[in-house]
C-alpha cells in the first residue's frame, strides 16, 4: 500500500523522519527509520533519503507501507463477541483489554488472532499482521468494530470511512461536567513532542473532528455521547482532555481510577452501506457490565 502526503507551510522545515511520525501516527519512529533507509519512501520521486532531510513547502512524499519485521501472526482460540456475519464482513463487540492487532509490544492474544481462528477469509490489503482490519479501537475501548473478509468489502467500508459515509458513536464518561451540553470540537492531532507513544492536540499535524452531546449528569462525572467524523488515533480522548474532563479511569490523559482496568469509553453503534447489498445496516452493542456498575455508584446531579 501506497501513501502520498504534500508538505504544507506548517510543515515546512521539518525532518523527513518527524513528518512521517506525524502522518503515520500508528507507527514508531524505528519504524518510520527503517522505511526511509529501505529507499520506501521518497521525496518528489527520489529515493536514498536520510530521515533528516528538511522538507520544504510542496515537496510530494510517498511512503510505501511494510508490515514491521519479525512478528507472525498465529491463529488464537480467543472468544469472540460476533454481533452479525455474512459472506464480505463480520461485527464484532471488542471487550476493554484486547488489543486489535499485533505489533512490537504485543505480538500476540490479539483480536487478528482470534479472527484467524474463527473466519476462514479475511481480507488482505492491510497485510498479513492486520488482515481484515478496516479500523480499530484503543486496547481499552470497548464496542463495536467492522471486519472485512474480501478485500472488495474492505475497499468499499474504508472509502466509507473516508467519504465520512460510515458513523461511529461512542459513549463515554468524562471527569467533572461539561458547561455545554452539546458542541463540536475540531483541531489538529499530532504525536505529543515529550511522550511518543501519546497523542496531542497541535497548531499542526492531522485535522481531527468531533461531536459531541452530554446524556446525563451527575455530581462528579457525565455521561457524552462522541460521534467522530475523523479517525485519529486516541481523538475522543485527547479532545476529551482538550475540553479539561479526561475519560473516566483514562491513564494516558487523565486519571487512574481504582477498580477500573481502562477508561469507560464505549462503540456503542455503528452504521454502514453493507458493500455488497448496499443497504444501510445499524448495530449497536449495550454498555459493559462494569461501565454500568460504575454509573450506579454516581449520584445524579441536581438539575
Amino acid at each position: 500500500m501506497t501513501e502520498k502526503f504534500v508538505v504544507h507551510e506548517n510543515d515546512a522545515g521539518k525532518r523527513l523522519d518527524v513528518f512521517l511520525l506525524d502522518k503515520l501516527s500508528d507507527y514508531s519512529r524505528s519504524h518510520i527509520k527503517n522505511l526511509i533507509e529501505k529507499n520506501l519512501v521518497k521525496v518528489d520521486g527520489e529515493d536514498g533519503l536520510k530521515a533528516g532531510l528538511a522538507l520544504k513547502m510542496g515537496m510530494e512524499v510517498e511512503v510505501e507501507i511494510k508490515a514491521p519485521e519479525k512478528i507472525s501472526t498465529e491463529a488464537e482460540n480467543i472468544p469472540l463477541d460476533i454481533v452479525y456475519e455474512d459472506e464480505d464482513l463480520l461485527v464484532i463487540n471488542k471487550p476493554q483489554g484486547l488489543v486489535v492487532h499485533p505489533c512490537t509490544s504485543t505480538k500476540s492474544g490479539t483480536l487478528v488472532n482470534a479472527l484467524l481462528f474463527h473466519i476462514k477469509n479475511l481480507s488482505g490489503i492491510n497485510g498479513q499482521l492486520r488482515p481484515g482490519i478496516v479500523h480499530r479501537l484503543d486496547k481499552d475501548t470497548s464496542g463495536l468494530l467492522v471486519v472485512a473478509k474480501n478485500d472488495m468489502a474492505h475497499r468499499s467500508l474504508a472509502e466509507q470511512i473516508k467519504n465520512k459515509t460510515c458513523h461511529r458513536h461512542y459513549l463515554a464518561l468524562l471527569e467533572g461536567n461539561l458547561k455545554e451540553g452539546e458542541g463540536r470540537v475540531e483541531t489538529y492531532i499530532r504525536r505529543d513532542e515529550k511522550d511518543r507513544k501519546k497523542m496531542a492536540v497541535s497548531s499542526s499535524g492531522r485535522l481531527a473532528i468531533t461531536n459531541f452531546k452530554v446524556l446525563k449528569r451527575f455530581e462528579k462525572c457525565c455521561l457524552v455521547e462522541f460521534v467522530l467524523q475523523t479517525g485519529r488515533t486516541h481523538q475522543i480522548r485527547v479532545h476529551a482532555k482538550f475540553l479539561h474532563h479526561p475519560v473516566v479511569a483514562d491513564k494516558v490523559y487523565g486519571h487512574e481510577v481504582k477498580g477500573l482496568d481502562g477508561q469507560l469509553l464505549h462503540a456503542y453503534k455503528l452504521s454502514f452501506i453493507h458493500p455488497r447489498t448496499n443497504q444501510e445496516m445499524t448495530f449497536e452493542a449495550p454498555l459493559p457490565q462494569y461501565f454500568l456498575d460504575y454509573m450506579k455508584k454516581q449520584k445524579i446531579a441536581e438539575v
